[in-house]
């Protein structure tokens, strides 16, 4: 089972969940290739990344205006910007496009 957001928030937590994926994929990586993945796999480091905060996408597809698309790394912070309406319609929606998985939304 893969890690949640809160496994890869700690650097501790994130070198494990490399390592898990690294085993996962059958991958044999010198431990100084892990701690680069560890460094750049960073919020910090990946909210400065192009390639990875959204940066290239056109406004006419991610409006940057309203928020950018990495925000502060907090796992449950998108409830202080989802209605409750939003919040119905979005569980709502969920359960229905999930129903007969084995994920699970964490919220907290």
């Amino acid at each position: 089972q893969m890690g949640a957001f809160d496994d890869f928030k700690e650097l501790t937590n994130l070198a494990r969940e490399v390592h898990r994926v690294k085993d996962f994929l059958q991958v044999d990586l010198p431990e100084d290739i892990v701690q680069k993945i560890v460094h750049k796999a960073t919020f910090e480091v990946m909210k400065e990344n192009p390639m990875a905060n959204y940066e290239t996408i056109p406004s006419s597809i991610f409006d940057k205006s309203k928020s950018s698309f990495m925000r502060k790394g907090t796992v449950g912070d998108w409830k202080n910007y989802f209605t409750v309406a939003q919040r119905e319609a979005f569980d709502a929606h969920y359960q229905q496009k999930m129903k007969g998985t084995h994920l699970h939304f964490q919220e907290e």
